[in-house]
């Protein structure tokens, strides 16, 4: 790496402070990989982003430092959380949220509503004490919520 570039690269890690050694923060990371995914599009992720219009708002996207001054830092085990998972990357629609409220916000969640409740299959397979595969087989096989929370005994699959 020449001078320049050496200088260069120092200076922008001083700027944030979220650079050392070679080494970017988890915030930093997150900052790069979402630009990545939403406008590069040899980025294997990018078809799932920026391939169906997912952006990231121009304040974030020009500035590491807005993102962080608005997401602030990550909990360790965190990641970025799109809350409105068809919208873009901005202030009001992101937050650090576990890998368990991740997985509660795909696109391939499958809802289920009952009772004036809706939930995902995974939380009603937790109230009901079994693995949501096995809910699924049943609901699969005509058997509905209703019946699996009134039932004082186990259904035989």
């Amino acid at each position: 790496m020449n001078t320049e570039n050496r200088n260069a690269t120092r200076a922008h890690s001083l700027k944030h402070g979220h650079a050392k050694r070679g080494l970017q923060s988890p915030e930093y990371n997150t900052w790069r990989n979402i630009k990545k995914r939403c406008f590069n599009p040899n980025n294997p992720k990018f078809p799932d982003y920026g391939g169906r219009g997912i952006t990231i708002c121009s304040e974030w996207r020009d500035s590491f430092a807005a993102f962080l001054r608005d997401m602030k830092l990550r909990p360790q085990g965190y990641s970025i959380h799109r809350i409105d998972n068809d919208g873009n990357y901005e202030p009001g629609n992101c937050r650090w949220a576990s890998r368990n409220e991740q997985d509660r916000n795909k696109r391939n969640s499958h809802y289920l509503e009952f009772d004036g409740q809706r939930k995902v299959l995974a939380d009603w397979a937790k109230e009901l004490g079994m693995d949501k595969g096995a809910l699924l087989g049943k609901l699969k096989k005509g058997h509905t919520l209703e019946e699996l929370f009134t039932l004082q005994t186990p259904m035989a699959a």
